[in-house]
């Protein structure tokens, strides 16, 4: 640019950060409710870092997006990642799901530019509302990685209060504190090069996914709720106990699903050793959370339905 400044790309979908409420008060909002251009005018700032342009892809809450919008944004990304006037990229979207989109647009996109996902824990109207400093941030983000003679090999992002994560690890931790994003696991940080060797998966002729479900294992769980998620599924993800487990009963009804079963674990740590006895012909999550593990299957889905080669795509 004549000004020295970085081009950077937003690309709005709604989430809290574009919530709207009663004045001051950070809770009964409609989340979706701001444009794009307004976010983007609201935080005067932006311009002191980099030329933003604001774009639309949807304004929902999290919850309500869709594998449609998905390969929408996807699509989106994958032009802005080849527009030369363009250096980098960042996507405000609701804390729910945010994870999960992260990690998709890491699965889709190959990027040459960073790509970094933002939002926030109060709405607009809030008293002191942390959507203008994230947004801030990840703006500040994006244009770090374009001045970066050597930047990382992992180029998928979420920035929030302050700290930067990458989408292969990062879930939503908490359902109230400000710093509500992060990695949560013992010992465990981001890893800038977390995904130099990973899938790649190419959704830009795509219209839809294949349709997975994660089930969800507690004590005395109905077996059948399995059994009726593998009758509206083309793949299941159990989110097993400890690393993996489930009962004797769930395991009796799985002998019977002919689609193929990745288990996760519901702790959200460590990794999952699969149990061959209890689950034979299953898949491993390894250390995906399983709202992950249901991203990767889907995708996986989408080249082939053999439980071998998708045990392949598992390991990476």
């Amino acid at each position: 640019m004549a000004n020295g400044k970085k081009r950077i790309a937003i690309l709005a979908t709604g989430g809290t950060i574009a919530g709207v409420g009663e004045p001051g008060k950070s809770s009964g909002y409609v989340s979706g409710q701001i444009s794009a251009e307004d976010l983007v005018k609201s935080v005067p700032e932006l311009s002191e870092y980099a030329e933003v342009t604001a774009e639309q892809i949807c304004n929902v809450n999290s919850d309500d997006i869709t594998d449609k919008l998905w390969i929408k944004l996807s699509n989106r990304i994958r032009e802005l990642q080849e527009d030369e006037t363009i250096d980098g990229i960042v996507v405000t979207h609701g804390t729910d799901t945010m994870d999960e989109t992260a990690y998709f647009i890491s699965l889709t996109v190959k990027c040459e530019k960073a790509v970094i996902l933002t939002g926030s824990m109060k709405p607009a109207t809030a008293k002191n509302p942390d959507g203008p400093a994230n947004l801030l941030g990840a703006v500040r983000a994006a244009v770090g990685f374009a001045i970066d003679d050597d930047p990382p090999a992992n180029l998928v992002w979420v920035f929030f209060a302050g700290e930067l994560f990458d989408a292969r690890s990062v879930q939503k931790c908490s359902a109230s504190a400000i710093n509500a994003m992060g990695v949560d696991a013992p010992g465990e940080g981001s890893n800038w090069n977390a995904l130099k060797e990973q899938n790649f998966f190419d959704v830009s002729k795509l219209q839809e996914l294949p349709r997975v479900n994660v089930v969800y294992f507690t004590v005395d769980a109905n077996p059948k709720v399995l059994e009726y998620a593998s009758c509206v599924s083309d793949g299941l993800v159990i989110a097993g106990a400890g690393s993996g487990e489930f009962s004797q009963a769930w395991a009796k009804v799985l002998e019977r699903i002919d689609i193929p079963v990745v288990i996760a674990s519901r702790t959200h740590h460590g990794l999952v050793t699969l149990n061959e006895t209890l689950a034979p012909g299953c898949i491993c999550a390894g250390r995906l959370a399983p709202q992950k593990a249901a991203v990767l299957l889907k995708l996986a889905l989408t080249v082939t339905e053999r439980v071998d080669d998708i045990k392949r795509v598992f390991s990476l």
